[in-house]
């Protein structure tokens, strides 16, 4: 489906318009939403990011939501937090400069947060911005939010000591991925990297050697959460962060049990997004997905009040689709999670190889490998279609089931000898099988390694690592190309490890076309990544797009008010509420 250009309303500048993923109903008893609409927008009424949020309907206040999950949250520490759980609790008890408006139905608005709009473009160049801070916010202790803590958070999250989160923010500061190097946090604790100032307790000043047109967004992640610089535990602070939002944490048994209890020093007034319904929300960490659905499912207890985080697991989806009674407890939607077959462009340099493996996947079973429609949408572009200016392209056309003869041809009697690393969860040996049956049919040798789960994500973003392919997904930081391809497929940005362009493809021409859509208005930007999105898998084949993922969710009877965030795709708990 194509998009359509959003006209302006109502104090908003729109962005974007993109229709959500396809699907067909296939006989499961549920589909996804073929014909949502997402739709984004730049407040520019500071009364769209005044208080209090407008109130949900049927909200009730008290009782105690519970959210059971399999693995702790990595990160509790907003500078730290960038793991999809971590990224939907952290909202209850940080605040940041910007955030977003979400109807659950795709319909975004950025609004200020701590900040009274989204910010000031000072010389409409998108080199200096400024953010005026509003009256009234305030942290768990009572004490007053000011320009200062805002600035202290983000200083400290030039410290390699708390790697994790987000980093847009300090390169740009640095103007370089390696920020840490350009400016030292431990040395400098009572000053602020170059480029952020506070020219009073009411501004927050940002001045950039380029363009960073997409600052409002950047800022709406939780790099920007405040912290007194007495407050800070370092490391520590992982443990029991300093709460500027509706919630704090009141215990925090590690691995086990979170309890976040009301924050009283919260108020409403200074918030257009967040409510303050339940006394009381605790993440419970420990059942398989298998086990938290199915208590969820049941409706017993204090489960009645339960949302299992992990998504209807493959074994469960036939009986939750096709029970009647628990569609009103059932979550379904598309989400911006993009996965892919990650090509090594250093080890895989032929482009005819690359360019076989497109089209000798077959993506419709690998979608019933996973579960069907409610669990995975076929993808043929690099971004999502819950992107700004999104356009639906197939690059290497092989149908649903993949073009055997095609890849063949392009491999010219060839039998390339791959090495495909797997992590050994679940989701990705189920992958990783179909994905080697795809390419072994078409004249490729596989080889699977194992890499153990909880070192996957760090062993593929080493420059040296010795895999040809591996599974990779990328959920973009905002709805927008520009925290997708830039990110996934600037070449400068390659170092020793850490490397969020974990194809390590680098073409210096591509590399100019992210500058220069990078100094492009946000509203201008959409059309031209959506072209570059066309030209990088026409022109280098770099990776195999592979699917998005579809959130499926169950809750217990009494829960209310939780939607699937149409940003991060997961469950959203600012609304939440327990039916008394």
């Amino acid at each position: 489906m194509r998009p359509r250009v959003a006209a302006a309303a109502g104090g908003a500048i729109a962005l974007v318009v993109a229709l959500g993923a396809c699907s067909e109903n296939t006989g499961e008893g549920t589909t996804v939403d073929t014909n949502r609409q997402a739709t984004g927008v730049i407040a520019t009424d500071p009364k769209d990011s005044k208080g209090p949020a407008a109130e949900v309907a049927g909200a009730q206040k008290g009782g105690t939501l519970t959210i059971i999950r399999e693995t702790p949250i990595s990160h509790l520490d907003p500078q730290r937090t960038y793991s999809f759980a971590g990224l939907m609790t952290s909202p209850l008890f940080a605040r940041y400069l910007t955030t977003w408006k979400d109807d659950g139905k795709g319909g975004l608005v950025l609004v200020g947060d701590l900040a009274e709009t989204p910010g000031t473009n000072v010389n409409n160049d998108c080199k200096v911005w400024e953010f005026k801070i509003k009256d009234g916010v305030k942290f768990e202790d009572g004490s007053p939010i000011t320009a200062k803590e805002i600035a202290y958070g983000i200083a400290r999250s030039f410290d390699p000591d708390l790697a994790g989160g987000p980093t847009y923010v300090q390169e740009w500061l640095a103007d370089t991925p390696q920020f840490d190097t350009k400016w030292d946090f431990k040395k400098n604790k009572g000053s602020l990297p170059p480029g952020l100032t506070t020219p009073d307790d009411k501004t927050l000043r940002f001045e950039f050697a380029k363009p960073r047109c997409d600052l409002p967004f950047a800022v709406s992640l939780p790099t920007t959460a405040p912290l007194k610089a007495d407050k800070d535990t370092g490391v520590n602070l992982d443990q029991h962060p300093f709460s500027s939002g509706p919630y704090k944490v009141a215990r925090n048994q590690a691995g086990v049990q979170l309890t976040l209890d009301r924050n009283p020093h919260w108020d409403p007034n200074t918030d257009a997004v967040r409510h303050q319904y339940p006394d009381q929300i605790v993440w419970s960490f420990g059942p398989t997905a298998d086990a938290a659905n199915n208590r969820v499912i049941a409706d017993n207890g204090a489960d009645q009040a339960a949302i299992a985080f992990n998504a209807v697991p493959a074994s469960l989806v036939a009986r939750v689709a096709q029970d009647a009674a628990l569609k009103s407890r059932t979550l379904l939607s598309p989400t911006p999670s993009a996965n892919q077959l990650l090509i090594n462009n250093q080890r895989v340099t032929d482009l005819k190889i690359r360019q076989a493996l497109n089209y000798a996947i077959d993506r419709e079973g690998l979608v019933k490998a996973l579960g069907g429609q409610t669990v995975a949408q076929p993808l043929t572009t690099l971004m999502p279609p819950a992107t700004i200016g999104y356009q639906a392209y197939d690059a290497y056309p092989a149908g649903a089931t993949g073009n055997i003869d095609k890849a063949k041809e392009l491999l010219g009697g060839q039998t390339p000898e791959l090495v495909l690393g797997v992590a050994d969860n679940t989701t990705e040996q189920q992958m990783g099988t179909q994905l080697k049956a795809n390419l072994e049919r078409a004249g490729f040798k596989i080889t699977v390694r194992n890499i153990p789960d909880d070192s996957k994500l760090d062993e593929v973003k080493k420059k040296d690592n010795p895999w040809d392919l591996y599974i990779g997904n990328w959920a973009a930081d905002w709805p927008s190309g520009a925290s997708i391809l830039p990110v996934l497929y600037d070449g400068r940005t390659i170092k020793a490890e850490g490397n969020s362009n974990s194809s390590y493809f680098n073409d210096p021409a591509i590399n100019a076309e992210f500058d220069r859509i990078l100094a492009l208005e946000p509203a201008k930007q959409g059309p031209e990544w959506a072209k570059l999105d066309e030209r990088i898998m026409k022109e280098h084949a770099p990776v195999v797009p592979l699917f998005v993922d579809v959130a499926y969710n169950v809750h217990g009877s009494k829960v209310g008010g939780i939607f699937i965030s149409s940003v991060f795709g997961y469950p959203s708990f600012v609304n939440a509420y327990v039916k008394q």
